[in-house]
């Protein structure tokens, strides 16, 4: 998958504490999901989830 200047999205996986909220409080996914990928990928955003991969961008460097 590409972002929307054409580059490749990093994709990757994260805990079953975190995908259980899907379905069960949409709003603490969401914010679960953000925060633990800006601990571990600061720089990054979060652009799609579908289980079980989540595709986050690379925003280091740029000027948003």
């Amino acid at each position: 998958m590409n972002d929307e200047f054409g580059q490749p999205m990093l994709r990757s996986l994260m805990g079953n504490r975190i995908w259980r909220l899907m379905s069960s409080d949409p709003d603490e996914f969401k914010r679960e999901t953000r925060a633990y990928f800006s601990r571990g990928y600061p720089g990054w955003t979060v652009m799609k989830v579908k289980y079980p991969i989540v595709f986050l961008r690379d925003d280091r460097g740029h000027k948003t």
